[in-house]
């Protein structure tokens, strides 16, 4: 890595603008917007959990092709190819189609922006954070994310209010669909404008990884080298826990209206209160993982998430206790959000060599983003069939198991990165 040159800021600020965009249609607008989505749709949870879940298993499948291929070909041309043909899907979306067309349209946004774009992106990512700045590089890239999504958000609250001519709860489901297609217009068109910028001036990097090269790279060896190492196999599960506690906080925005009684919009401006946390989490865990070792701070954050969900599930939340209910969400989401951060920048910690990162990312993904198959569905179940505060209670009861499952996986990779560094 000695050889290696650094980078340009810009550089990262454009994977970071393409790694939230190709992610708003599928997850973001659902998040933010959650009982509208339901609403214009005409879903049940369980039904948009099954969309989450086809998505996740056409996922799985190109978690594994898209590792290999993050080796082999430019970031360039693969960030910007997916964000186009993610886009498209958009224009699917804004005409409201059938829950059957849904199905299909998000086993699509499965190929779209994984195959394509999730090993590239952390692969582009680890080669901008270089030999010491690879807290930074994670930290910049999951904040800056949570600060793309946010802004997202932000205008696609703005672009619905504005379109709502009456009170909120009187407005006709016909004049919440106009609204709503706006802003998914909208969202497209940005998301195509992004594609464009990553094609023109995002960087070849090819001659600033270093000076190692892949000789004849075979996949299946490299599958074989990478299962080898005990950080792998720890990583999955960490990613496992940290993820499903992320595919949680989709369903605060639909607790605050259910259970503190928010309207639609009220409770839409929470859930993008709550994509505002993450720059400010992603930032600070950056550099402070860069002062100290990212797996200790990786151990605190399934702490806090443990905390926070167990505040959710305790039951003890209701409309008269504002404070702790602001208090919940913080603790969740600084867990949530700072795991997100450190999944891979523990990468150089756990001695995963750079060669290989596509096709580590790739496995580590293949188990540890299941939650994309699992998480939707059992929400949904469970929020159907407990309505009001039980169904939520049971969401964050299963998510605290996680995060205790996580932080013991976080210390044990810890203790197995002390040993092989010492």
């Amino acid at each position: 890595m000695q050889s290696q040159r650094k980078l340009p800021f810009y550089y990262l600020t454009l994977l970071i603008l393409a790694g939230e965009a190709v992610f708003i249609l599928p997850f973001v607008l659902a998040r933010v917007f959650r009982p509208t989505f339901l609403e214009v749709f005409n879903l049940s949870n369980l039904q948009l959990g099954y969309c989450f879940s086809i998505y996740g298993i056409v996922a799985l499948v190109s978690y594994l092709l898209g590792g290999p291929l993050a080796d082999k070909f430019k970031p360039r041309v693969l960030l910007a190819t997916a964000l186009f043909l993610t886009s498209l899907g958009g224009f699917v979306l804004a005409t409201f189609p059938s829950f059957t067309i849904l199905k299909v349209l998000y086993g699509y946004w499965g190929c779209t922006t994984i195959l394509l774009f999730w090993a590239a992106m952390i692969k582009a990512t680890r080669i901008w954070g270089g030999s010491n700045r690879q807290g930074k590089a994670f930290g910049f890239l999951d904040g800056g994310r949570g600060l793309v999504g946010a802004c997202f958000g932000l205008v696609g609250v703005v672009i619905f209010s504005l379109f709502i001519t009456s009170e909120i709860t009187e407005a006709p489901l016909t004049e919440r669909k106009d609204a709503f297609r706006y802003v998914i217009y909208v969202s497209s068109t940005i998301i195509i404008a992004i594609s464009i910028l990553v094609f023109l001036f995002l960087k070849d990097t090819s001659k600033s990884i270093s000076e190692e090269k892949i000789k004849s790279f075979e996949s299946l060896k490299a599958i074989k080298q990478v299962l080898k190492l005990p950080a792998v196999w720890l990583l999955m599960i960490i990613i496992l826990c940290g993820y499903t506690g992320y595919k949680t906080t989709d369903i605060i925005s639909q607790y605050a209206n259910e259970v503190m009684g928010y309207d639609q919009i009220k409770s839409a401006q929470i859930g993008t209160l709550l994509l505002y946390i993450r720059p400010i989490v992603g930032v600070t865990i950056g550099f402070l993982a860069d002062i100290t070792k990212p797996s200790k701070v990786l151990i605190w954050g399934f702490v806090m998430m443990t905390l926070g969900s167990s505040f959710f599930a305790s039951g003890i939340l209701n409309d008269s206790l504002i404070l702790i209910f602001f208090i919940a969400m913080i603790s969740t989401a600084l867990g949530v959000y700072s795991i997100r951060v450190l999944y891979f920048a523990v990468l150089k910690e756990g001695n995963i060599p750079l060669v290989y990162t596509g096709t580590a990312v790739g496995m580590m993904s293949l188990i540890g983003y299941t939650p994309d198959i699992f998480a939707g569905p059992m929400m949904g179940y469970l929020l159907d069939n407990n309505p009001g505060e039980l169904g939520h209670q049971y969401s964050f009861g299963a998510l605290a198991i996680f995060s205790v499952i996580g932080g013991i996986a976080a210390i044990a990779f810890r203790r197995i990165s002390k040993n092989t560094t010492s």
